[in-house]
């Protein structure tokens, strides 16, 4: 995969289907999905007020897991089942008083480049993780082989007190934060031999906060959850979604995503940039990732 010619990739590339939703009964020929379940654990998000300088918050853990069942194989192959996560949908805003808000934000999703963007783990592309997410079986195998898959993703970030684009400010005027950011996971089968890679099952699932802060109270009373308690619970889709080039490649959502401040009055100032650089190669950013999955 060259690093400077991904760069200039087009939309409509980027947005074209990488892979399909067809050969699905030639597929669960070979593999079956046993056990799949994806939740949200039902808890509440935690409220942090112990720091002088930010809020914290925690989610509660969407969680998903399948068992894969492989069928013998009379063949030398090797096949790699894991999952896919792309953001495709984002909002992010922390409200500072009267003044405005911050707005975390990804430039290929506001600008219409891309309709989704990877949500890997930056290391491994495509995949969600290396871990726990994927495992990969290898064949001549007389005997069917089996395992289980999972993974897990959260929202934990720091929010400051007081307006990170004003310098001057001294006391906390934080006030509102909302935040609502949906998702597609995907489980992927890759025969490694053949270089053909089938979806197996697609999830949606999405996670909504809303935080009302009053400042002027004392640190540790100043957070309400208006959130609802019980969140609302991921789908197992009936049909799969076909996965574009973009879920597949880089940036990741972590190194693509910059922090916006926009003002009531005024123009909107980047605060913090994407760690992502457009212009340096690809190799030079990604340590390691499928490259031929990533080509399809």
């Amino acid at each position: 995969m060259e690093g400077r010619e991904m760069g200039n990739r087009s939309s409509t590339w980027l947005n074209e289907t990488a892979i399909g939703i067809n050969n699905l009964k030639e597929i669960h020929q070979k593999i079956r999905v046993l056990n799949l379940n994806a939740r949200i654990e039902k808890q509440p998000t935690v409220v942090d007020e112990t720091s002088q300088s930010v809020l914290k918050y925690r989610t509660p853990n969407f969680r998903v897991s399948a068992t894969i069942e492989l069928a013998p194989m009379t063949e030398q192959q090797k096949w790699k089942v894991g999952w896919i996560q792309a953001c495709t949908d984002m909002m992010f805003h922390n409200t500072y008083g009267d003044e405005g808000y911050t707005s975390w934000e990804f430039p290929e999703l506001i600008s219409g480049q891309q309709s989704m963007i990877s949500d890997c783990d930056g290391h491994h592309y495509p995949w969600y993780g290396s871990r726990n997410e994927t495992v990969v079986f290898e064949g001549p195998c007389k005997m069917y082989q089996s395992a289980t898959i999972a993974m897990n993703d959260n929202f934990h970030p720091h929010v400051t007190w007081r307006n990170p684009s004003n310098r001057n400010q001294t006391e906390p005027n934080l006030s509102h934060i909302i935040r609502d950011q949906s998702f597609y996971v995907w489980l992927v089968a890759w025969n490694m031999t053949t270089q053909n890679a089938y979806i197996l099952k697609t999830v949606r699932w999405n996670m909504k906060l809303e935080i009302n802060v009053d400042p002027k109270k004392s640190l540790g009373a100043r957070a309400n959850l208006v959130t609802s308690v019980v969140p609302k619970q991921p789908t197992v889709l009936e049909n799969n979604i076909p996965i574009p080039r973009c879920s597949l490649m880089p940036p990741n959502a972590n190194s693509a995503q910059m922090l916006v401040w926009r003002p009531r009055l005024g123009e909107a100032q980047c605060i913090i940039p994407p760690v992502w650089k457009k212009e340096v190669p690809v190799e030079e950013q990604v340590v390691r990732f499928d490259s031929k999955l990533c080509k399809l």
